[in-house]
């Protein structure tokens, strides 16, 4: 029978056309399934499903989710975390994917890869996120706070500044001058909730794909009570700043703190993108 399956055009690159063809047709797609981002039942014949296609190095493995959960998309993960998931679940390791191969059978996700160092002149940097609540207009909304643990030199470059604001800026996000006023949305931008923890900060990627900008070492434990505003908003603010200008803050309102000194000093540009996932 027919599945409501979402088959992306990145997936369908991917697993190809033959096997893309099977799923919709119901021939290689489960009926019921355990959603790869709620983690409740789903059922394909009944309502819209994506594909998620989780990929490593050498082995690839195709999930379905709701698709008012999550979008039909290619997820990059490193291999060891994918063979691990594969392994907790079957006792076995994944099939070596090569050219042509079908994707190992459906399986939960795996964590995704480690976030992927951003080169500067002379070192690795890579990027912090803390998730906490902010108070905009007497609301309190959900954020993901950024920050380097060095400078980010701009990709070519031999010279020692620190591009990461000008970076961001020229996709979209702006500065803060007042903490005040929510931060305009950015477009393309999203961030992946998958079984209640962060996984990815995604960005716009080739032909109307997105890619990620950020992935969690491990997935990013969340309160219920950012969950949960998340959930009901669909929609969370980025904060982000350059090395050393918010710093480790135990408390959320130490954390506002540094941000309105951050944003009074022109470190901090802020944008707001869509929740993927729950």
């Amino acid at each position: 029978m027919p599945r409501m399956l979402d088959v992306s055009d990145d997936v369908r690159a991917e697993i190809g056309d033959e096997e893309a063809d099977r799923l919709l047709a119901g021939d290689d797609a489960p009926g019921s399934y355990d959603c790869t981002s709620c983690r409740t039942p789903g059922d394909s014949e009944q309502e819209r499903t994506s594909t998620v296609l989780f990929v490593g190095e050498e082995t690839a493995v195709l999930a379905f989710a709701h698709a008012t959960c999550i979008p039909s998309q290619v997820v990059p993960v490193s291999e060891e975390q994918l063979r691990g998931a594969v392994r907790s679940i079957t006792g076995e390791d994944a099939a070596p994917r090569t050219p042509g191969s079908e994707p190992a059978p459906p399986a939960p996700p795996a964590s995704p890869a480690p976030p992927a160092p951003i080169p500067t002149s002379d070192r690795q940097a890579t990027l912090g996120i803390t998730c906490g609540l902010v108070l905009v207009k007497e609301e309190l909304h959900p954020a993901l706070v950024v920050e380097p643990n060095g400078p980010i030199a701009r990709p070519g470059s031999a010279g020692l500044e620190d591009d990461f604001l000008p970076l961001l800026i020229e996709h979209g996000f702006a500065p803060v001058t007042d903490m005040n006023t929510l931060p305009a949305p950015v477009a393309g931008w999203s961030a992946l909730l998958a079984m209640g923890k962060l996984h990815a900060v995604l960005q716009p990627g080739t032909a109307g794909s997105q890619q990620a900008w950020w992935q969690a070492h491990q997935p990013l434990a969340v309160s219920d009570g950012w969950r949960t505003a998340a959930n009901k908003a669909k929609t969370v603010l980025m904060y982000a700043a350059p090395s050393g200008a918010i710093g480790h803050q135990p408390r959320e309102d130490l954390m506002r703190q540094a941000l309105e000194k951050a944003a009074e000093d022109g470190k901090l540009v802020a944008a707001s993108m869509p929740l993927a996932g729950t």
